[in-house]
């Protein structure tokens, strides 16, 4: 039998309500009202699966998202901080408009000012993911953001563009890998940035 991995965006935070972008695990981000709605929707959908580990990554709300999807199941939690968030450096705080201008306005090589670039980002979640795969358990449940997802998304499709044809992704939404499809994606985003 195929193992399989349910990937999920975080539920809403409160810098998602503000449109503020986030990439550093330390700031004290958690959910709104509507997120933790959102997480107990989502372990509603997950309810019927066995699940034998979960991974989030460091931010609070990967871990809150998680723990209420999860409830009292009991699955351990285990943390990937490949998975994180992209670093946006100086950006973050910033409106989600002002990360969005300077991310088109620079080829994906150049790094956001203080943090690192999308290819780099891609690079390090290709290795969050493989380490995911070399996980010793059969059905893995990922709380992670949407930009991992998204490249897993478009790199499992074999997209010749990690952000496309797969862009926005709601929150709390469970996307369904099985082992191939995953290691497919892994091998697209090492494709598509040549990153030494």
């Amino acid at each position: 039998m195929s193992r399989l991995f349910i990937v999920a965006r975080h539920a809403e935070s409160t810098l998602n309500f503000e449109r503020r972008i986030n990439g550093d695990p330390s700031k004290p981000v958690g959910l709104t009202d509507k997120g933790r709605e959102e997480s107990s929707e989502l372990g509603v959908q997950i309810a019927g699966i066995p699940i034998d580990v979960c991974v989030h990554t460091e931010f609070p709300r990967t871990r809150e998202t998680a723990e209420l999807a999860l409830g009292e199941r009991g699955v351990p939690c285990v943390v990937e901080p490949l998975l994180n968030d992209i670093d946006v450096g100086d950006l973050d705080g910033s409106p989600l408009e002002t990360y969005r201008e300077w991310k088109h306005g620079h080829p994906r090589t150049i790094p956001f000012p203080g943090g690192e670039s999308l290819d780099q980002a891609a690079v390090r979640f290709a290795a969050g993911f493989e380490a995911v795969l070399a996980l010793d358990a059969q059905v893995v449940f990922i709380v992670t953001h949407e930009i991992p997802l998204r490249y897993a998304l478009n790199g499992a499709g074999a997209s010749d563009s990690l952000d496309g044809p797969v862009h926005e992704l709601r929150n709390a939404t469970p996307y369904l890998f099985e082992e191939a499809r995953l290691a497919t994606a892994v091998e697209r985003m090492r494709a598509l940035t040549p990153v030494p």
